[in-house]
């Protein structure tokens, strides 16, 4: 008997402590370790609190569950042609992170301006060499613009950069037809989006 007498005095005497409601921000005491509000008025401004961010949370969630369905719809319904161009644009993007502290391959200059991702056989004369790396370096916009790719540059610097076995496997007539499915596409797009991080994380 002593000892629930004991036991229920512990209980009353459990600690009382100062805290500050989240709603008003005055101080208040309890005992309940659980209880954040000083009174049943802030007691229910902070449930409707709670509510309104819990919505909110479930209208984000819901939002973005949203627009992955429409990426996912988007991404089905992609022409090959659109395809190509988003490989050919991530590829590109490799390229010039690959060579970010090289100079044009072609005039070996280093200077302010835009810079491509420039085929040594373009894609026009050679399509099967499109997604080659030995094929593809930076190389500034007036040289692959104005001077249809400074070719003769290019080649000479191109051998010492890779050496002229690799310089003359490019120029083979031989090459076999690029004929990329649809998921050898996704899964290049796929490959060099990781080169691109990895250089970019490097950096």
């Amino acid at each position: 008997m002593d000892n629930d007498i004991g036991f229920d005095r512990l209980k009353m005497i459990k600690k009382v402590r100062s805290k500050k409601c989240k709603v008003c921000g005055n101080a208040f005491k309890t005992n309940d370790s659980f209880r954040r509000w000083c009174s049943p008025e802030c007691g229910v401004k902070l449930a409707q609190m709670a509510l309104v961010k819990s919505q909110e949370k479930e209208k984000i969630k819901r939002e973005k569950e949203e627009r992955a369905k429409i990426k996912a719809v988007k991404e089905r319904l992609k022409s090959r042609s659109e395809r190509l161009k988003e490989l050919q644009g991530v590829f590109n993007r490799f390229i010039r992170l690959r060579d970010k502290n090289l100079p044009c391959i072609s005039c070996g200059r280093y200077h302010q301006g835009q810079w491509h991702a420039g085929h040594y056989r373009s894609v026009g004369a050679c399509p099967e060499l499109r997604f080659n790396e030995d094929n593809v370096h930076k190389q500034c916009s007036v040289c692959n613009n104005h001077k249809s790719g400074n070719v003769i540059e290019y080649r000479i610097n191109l051998v010492a950069k890779i050496g002229v076995e690799r310089v003359e496997f490019l120029e083979r007539k031989d090459h076999l037809p690029l004929k990329l499915a649809d998921d050898e596409i996704k899964t290049l797009i796929q490959v060099y989006k990781a080169k691109v991080r990895e250089l970019q994380d490097a950096q």
